[in-house]
């Protein structure tokens, strides 16, 4: 494994129906944990948890999509330190789970951790190759972290 690199984190929730559940499945030394080993430099992430309202707004506004998305990640900077927001939208998030089997927690390590990788460049739009790619680094850094693949 390489090494773990630094990380500030900022993680913050809006206040939505909820909170509370999405709050108890984020703990901050294990957000801490899934960021950095998905790391390959230094990084200043802030993680914001978000209800649909504002989920919809942002992906709106910033991507022109008009929709709440499971994740949003808004990269600065990628060396000599990665700097990143990363916008998880609970409600989304809460029902992918449900739907894939999968405890709140997990879908959210495997989000953190593929917001992550788009913050140092990783891009599975860019064409299959990208996206096997992707994938199998999002499946090998949750392994290591202890959780199952999350494309089956």
């Amino acid at each position: 494994m390489s090494r773990l690199h630094g990380l500030q984190l900022s993680l913050q929730f809006a206040a939505f129906d909820g909170v509370a559940e999405h709050r108890a499945a984020l703990p901050r030394h294990k957000v801490q944990r899934w960021i950095r080993h998905a790391l390959d430099l230094d990084a200043e992430i802030a993680v914001r948890i978000v209800g649909a309202e504002e989920g919809q707004a942002l992906n709106r506004d910033y991507r022109q999509r008009d929709y709440a998305t499971n994740v949003l990640t808004f990269d600065y900077t990628q060396e000599p330190v990665v700097t990143a927001d990363l916008v998880l939208c609970a409600p989304v998030v809460a029902k992918e789970a449900r739907e894939n089997g999968k405890t709140l927690q997990a879908h959210y390590a495997h989000l953190l951790v593929h917001g992550t990788l788009h913050a140092q460049g990783w891009d599975h739009e860019t064409g299959e190759q990208d996206a096997e790619e992707m994938e199998a680094r999002e499946t090998e850094i949750l392994q290591g972290l202890g959780f199952e693949s999350p494309y089956g």
